[in-house]
């Protein structure tokens, strides 16, 4: 389950590479927000769940902030002048970036492999950045570390707390309290040009909207409350590779061996590592 979820959460990298220069990067972001947010206020009238503690609410504040506004804004704007294949490589990070959201903020435990593996992963990430860039980190870059924090910060608060409130009860809240300021802010980044868009922008559009940002969640809840935030958030090593691959069959980008490389070495050292040992203090 965790597998689609990646899937779908890769082709939104894709989409937006390939869409934010013709519909702008601020309604790229709040666009599909608010179409997912749609779509979860008619899933809460149908499930009719009870409604979030104030505990519960502070955490859904704290998973709008990573995963509808932090994540895809600063993606967005990353993707305006960095090549998709670039920004999918050093995302790379994420993985590392949500175990240790998992291990200060819910006590989790993974063994000393698993840092090992994971920390020297993130390195080839950074070595691959600095190859890339001429020598020198791109300043862009700054955009996708912080793209990385709020993904990890989303990606573990949401999955922890769907062990309360069930994973399609955590997105739908988070996305519904967020719907309001969602569409004020796309219907003012929302320019009339935008109704000569091609039709496979705004099919693409539709694809984030629903499935990126709303359905794909549901899986990746539900993986990491059952196997834990740092153990499920290694499934996310796959995305270099994937990424290159949708970069190639969609945006028709180069496979290099620079890239190549690095995203099967990334991949490789970091498979095996996969933690089964971790082990898990609820709060």
């Amino acid at each position: 389950m965790v597998l689609l979820a990646l899937l779908s959460r890769v082709l939104l990298y894709r989409l937006h590479a390939s869409r934010v220069l013709e519909l702008g990067p601020l309604f790229v972001a709040f666009g599909p927000a608010t179409l997912a947010g749609v779509c979860a206020c008619l899933t809460l009238l149908v499930t009719r769940p009870p409604a979030p503690t104030r505990i519960q609410l502070m955490r859904l504040i704290l998973i709008a902030i990573g995963i509808i506004y932090g994540f895809p804004i600063f993606t967005a704007i990353a993707m305006t002048s960095l090549p998709s294949a670039h920004s999918g490589i050093v995302l790379g990070i994420l993985p590392l970036a949500t175990a240790m959201f998992g291990v200060l903020r819910f006590n989790e435990k993974p063994s000393y492999h698993f840092w090992i593996a994971s920390i020297f992963g993130s390195l080839l990430v950074l070595t691959y950045s600095f190859i890339d860039g001429e020598g020198a980190l791109q300043p862009d870059d700054i955009w996708l570390v912080l793209a990385i924090f709020f993904g990890a910060l989303g990606y573990s608060e949401g999955g922890k707390l769907a062990e309360q409130m069930g994973e399609i009860t955590v997105i739908s809240w988070a996305l519904t309290l967020t719907l309001p300021l969602n569409a004020m802010i796309a219907f003012y980044y929302f320019s009339p040009p935008y109704t000569e868009t091609s039709l496979s922008t705004w099919v693409a559009f539709g694809y984030v909207g629903v499935f990126s940002m709303f359905i794909a969640l549901f899986f990746l809840y539900r993986g990491i409350a059952l196997g834990g935030v740092a153990r499920v958030g290694q499934v996310q090593v796959l995305q270099p590779f994937l990424t290159l691959l949708g970069a190639y069959f969609l945006l028709d980008e180069p496979l290099t061996w620079l890239n190549s490389g690095f995203a099967v070495t990334v991949l490789t050292c970091r498979c095996p590592r996969w933690d089964k040992k971790t082990q898990r203090q609820h709060a």
